[in-house]
């Protein structure tokens, strides 16, 4: 393999301030302060739930259709296994949700700035907080429905409560002894 695509993936890391040089001696992943954390959330609260009103009625219904089916079987894998929901699918409905809001709203700029703090707040997924395996799944839902019903304001509080509750067990974990 060419040295080109990975100094060109380090770059972009680097970028985004997701990996920093070490000298002469390479690159680290960057160490993350819950402040840092907890600041890309709250960017990510003043622009997704905008994002979602803008989107509200114009996002792909096949794609919606999609992602309800996705999220029902999880809610079903979740109540019959008592377990959460593996990575790959966990990221797999996260991921493709918030970027079809995001590409929908039309604005490429705001799409790359909430990519970017979606990616620095995806230390914290279903993986390290189960404990929201099926509220996130319901409040995904929720974001649908009124995605699909154009309905931008509802769309824009469902999107709010969501990272809301997000930040709230990210905190209620991190303050367990």
């Amino acid at each position: 393999m060419s040295r080109t695509p990975v100094r060109d993936a380090l770059l972009m890391l680097e970028s985004e301030g997701l990996i920093v040089r070490v000298g002469r001696l390479g690159v680290q992943i960057k160490q993350m302060r819950i402040e840092e954390f907890l600041d890309a959330l709250e960017v990510r609260k003043l622009l997704e739930p905008t994002i979602c009103q803008i989107a509200a009625g114009r996002v792909n219904s096949n794609a919606l259709k999609e992602l309800e089916i996705a999220l029902s079987d999880a809610l079903k894998m979740i109540s019959t296994s008592g377990d959460g929901l593996d990575r790959a699918t966990t990221r797999w409905i996260d991921d493709t949700l918030h970027s079809l809001i995001a590409d929908t709203a039309g604005n490429a700029q705001l799409s790359a700035i909430v990519m970017n703090m979606r990616r620095k707040t995806q230390i914290f997924d279903l993986k390290t907080l189960p404990e929201r395996a099926e509220a996130s799944c319901k409040e995904h839902l929720e974001i649908i429905s009124a995605l699909r019903d154009g309905d931008g304001e509802k769309a824009k509080n469902k999107m709010k409560e969501h990272l809301d509750q997000i930040r709230t067990s990210i905190i209620t974990r991190l303050s367990r002894p």
